[in-house]
């Protein structure tokens, strides 16, 4: 493949290691690497939390050093998007520039932050936070004394509570559901981090929806709620999920449903295209179904994979899946994906700030979380790809080490 021409979509943290994979894979022909940002590829995590508080400069979420980037002889076009795939001809159009040829086409083109459709939505200083222009938009509201409401309380939103009153903010998060994170941690893990937040000082409030922003005569927002309460705030970030990028490759008709389809070799319905990261939809054997992983480590691992499968590499993408948060001081890791219909095993004292919380199928370990027990979730995840079976009243005895179990 030498002499091929080996297109990516999309120069975030995916698109980055595909590039990077190929070199080091040993790929010496023509990389192409399309990003619709300004930026070197990059990771986003660090955006909600010290690039957001101003503990970090942009540049050290960077994925490579200048000089080591260079070093890769990739032909990056910053901003620059995709606009059509013409399958035929194999080639990908663009925003600026001639068509590119391609033999191979790696989609990373991601998501983007899901708006609210309601009326005042697109009212100044209404955010939401994807990329390191939201990240410096956000950070100037950040003022300690003035008051940020967070529509949402999944990851992005809980992240940013927590570092808006490290800067001494009035945080409001208000969130549809029943309860926090609800679509990816149990009943329990959410009552920690409801517990955790309005300890804090957070005001949180579960079960109501924004109705309508509207800007006061005194030049503040004003959230009305399903119920009709009304919030008052300087500005407001949007954290209600993402929506993947995925026009460009259902127009070129490949298979898609909420993201591009693809197998367990990140191919897509036509075997020359491949998609890796938040874009990428794939049956997941943790999980038992099929979905898409929003995480920094698929989108790591997805996109070496892609990469190598695009060079003809027999590649088997089913990574147990990782998550992490960091919330003030409580660092929150899962393995695997719980399931409300799991056993589920407490390993410590849930009102304390440290402990693991085991889900067992059939007497086996199948997922773990929990805030501040590294070491025990390095053990929960050998547990795990062991599919070890386990006493769960020794699982739950803290004087049993779990070396031993």
């Amino acid at each position: 493949m030498n002499a091929e021409t080996i297109v990516i979509v999309g120069a975030g943290q995916a698109g980055g290691w595909a590039a990077q994979t190929l070199r080091s894979e040993g790929f010496k022909g023509h990389i192409v690497l399309i990003g619709n940002e300004p930026h070197r590829p990059y990771e986003r995590p660090p955006l909600s939390k010290a690039v957001l508080s101003g503990d970090a400069h942009a540049d050290t979420t960077a994925l490579h050093k200048l000089d080591a980037f260079d070093l890769l002889n990739i032909d990056w076009r910053p901003n620059v998007s995709a606009t059509a795939i013409d399958r035929t001809a194999k080639q990908l159009h663009l925003s600026l520039g001639s068509p590119v040829r391609y033999d191979k086409l790696i989609l990373c083109n991601g998501g983007r932050a899901r708006l609210l459709n309601i009326p005042g939505a697109d009212l100044p200083g209404v955010h939401t936070l994807r990329s390191i222009e939201d990240a410096a938009a956000l950070g100037k509201t950040l003022e300690a004394g003035k008051r940020l409401l967070v529509v949402g309380g999944g990851w992005i939103g809980l992240e940013v509570a927590a570092t808006a009153r490290k800067k001494g903010m009035a945080v409001t998060v208000v969130e549809a559901m029943e309860r926090l994170c609800e679509r990816t941690v149990p009943p329990a893990m959410s009552d920690f981090l409801l517990r955790l937040h309005t300890s804090e000082g957070v005001d949180v409030v579960l079960g109501a929806g924004v109705k309508q922003l509207a800007r006061n005569a005194q030049g503040s927002l004003t959230a009305t709620l399903g119920d009709g309460r009304e919030v008052v705030c300087d500005s407001v970030l949007v954290g209600v999920g993402l929506v993947a990028n995925d026009e460009l490759a259902r127009e070129a008709g490949l298979e898609c449903d909420g993201g591009v389809l693809v197998d367990a070799q990140c191919r897509s319905s036509d075997p020359d295209i491949l998609a890796a990261g938040d874009v990428a939809a794939w049956h997941c054997e943790w999980a038992g179904r099929r979905m898409r992983l929003e995480s920094w480590q698929n989108a790591q691992e997805q996109g070496i994979a892609a990469a190598r499968s695009a060079l003809g590499t027999e590649v088997n993408h089913q990574p147990l899946p990782w998550f992490w948060s960091d919330q003030y001081d409580v660092n929150l890791q899962i393995f695997g994906m719980p399931a409300l219909s799991h056993q589920l095993v407490v390993r410590g004292d849930q009102a304390s700030k440290s402990f693991v919380m085991f889900f067992l199928d059939d007497g086996k370990v199948v997922a773990a979380l929990g805030p501040n027990s590294a070491k025990d979730l390095r053990f929960a995840r050998r547990l795990i790809e062991r599919r070890t079976a386990v006493d769960p009243l020794r699982l739950a005895d803290t004087s049993v080490p779990l070396a031993k179990i």
